[in-house]
């Protein structure tokens, strides 16, 4: 059984650089089987057997078949990973696994959320932020690629400082800079923060990994910082540098998480050429909380609320009236 496996081993990791659609596959297929991080833990959490789903797809391929049905097999064969972060992009099509957040609810309808901004909402740089009528603050971040600096966060701290709570709207963010979710995290608190660790990987191996490493939220120096309570507003679409960020606030003292599971996505991205110049896009190099949870399939929320069709008929946002209770509790 071993010889087998090594030769079946051999066999599907000798190189190939040809653009044909046998190189492709293959050369896509090893890339994820060498880099990508979450082999063993898809193999744990559902069975996945990723050489099994070497031969599956490889029976698939013919010599003649065109770009669109290579792109058929490939995307398809990706999707076996179940990971929304994974991409296949090709000149006239980008592949993506949507059902992490097709099968749950959208709990984020535009239209309602600018009602609570009102017609009279501040933008700063990214934020877009107003004060609720029983003085709770409001900020939506709808993108974590809008830079944001460090003294639009000083005036915006500053002018909601006269609220009793904060709201801090990060649904249907998909993120961006890693670098803005740490300076936004660092204005909550006031001493370093153990928020999680990082591994990278080491080798090809699934399980060649580096020792975790922790990962500190420093507070903001010399900056505005939050002293009250904060509530975070988190649905499915919220992944990426937002997933990190919503991790980080997840360990801050005065922080509590509303709303749906997050969307994941926190590993720093990898990209990498298939022959035919199609990339591949993922994570690779797995991020955890403190606890040594992974941080990639989402954060569960603190409280868990769903928006109800009975207040959305109304104009309501149930997530948000439900911070607005939270908030208002928590200073009582």
């Amino acid at each position: 059984m071993l010889a087998l496996t090594l030769i079946f081993h051999a066999c599907i990791t000798e190189e190939i650089s040809e653009n044909t659609p046998k190189g492709n596959f293959q050369a896509l297929w090893e890339i994820i089987d060498t880099k990508y991080c979450f082999l063993d833990y898809k193999q744990d959490e559902y069975g996945l057997d990723w050489k099994q789903v070497y031969q599956t797809y490889s029976n698939r391929l013919t010599d003649d078949m065109g770009n669109k049905a290579l792109f058929q097999v490939l995307s398809e064969m990706l999707k076996e990973l179940r990971d929304g972060h994974v991409n296949l992009v090709a000149y006239h099509e980008t592949s993506q696994y949507r059902e992490w957040y097709d099968n749950y609810p959208t709990n984020f309808v535009d239209t309602i959320q600018r009602i609570y901004l009102g017609k009279d909402y501040v933008t700063a740089a990214g934020i877009k932020y107003s004060i609720l009528e029983d003085n709770i603050g409001y900020i939506y971040y709808g993108s974590f690629s809008s830079g944001i600096g460090e003294s639009n966060l000083d005036e915006i701290l500053n002018e909601l400082s006269i609220c009793d709570g904060l709201i801090i709207d990060v649904r249907n963010n998909g993120g961006g800079l890693l670098s803005l979710s740490d300076r936004l995290a660092s204005r909550f608190t006031n001493e370093k923060v153990l928020t999680g660790y990082m591994s990278y990987k080491t080798g090809p191996g699934h399980n060649d990994f580096s020792q975790p490493e922790p990962i500190y939220v420093e507070p903001a120096t010399n900056r505005v910082r939050w002293q009250k309570a904060v509530a975070v507003l988190t649905n499915r679409r919220s992944y990426s540098s937002t997933n990190d960020f919503v991790g980080k606030m997840k360990q801050m003292p005065k922080s509590i998480i509303v709303g749906d599971k997050t969307g994941g996505g926190s590993g720093l991205p990898f990209s990498s050429e298939l022959p035919n110049g199609w990339s591949v896009r993922f994570s690779a190099s797995p991020m955890y909380d403190p606890d040594m949870n992974h941080l990639e399939f989402g954060i569960n929320p603190d409280i868990k609320i769903d928006m109800t069709l009975e207040d959305m008929q109304k104009g309501k946002d149930t997530i948000i009236e439900a911070a607005r209770e939270i908030l208002k509790a928590k200073k009582e």
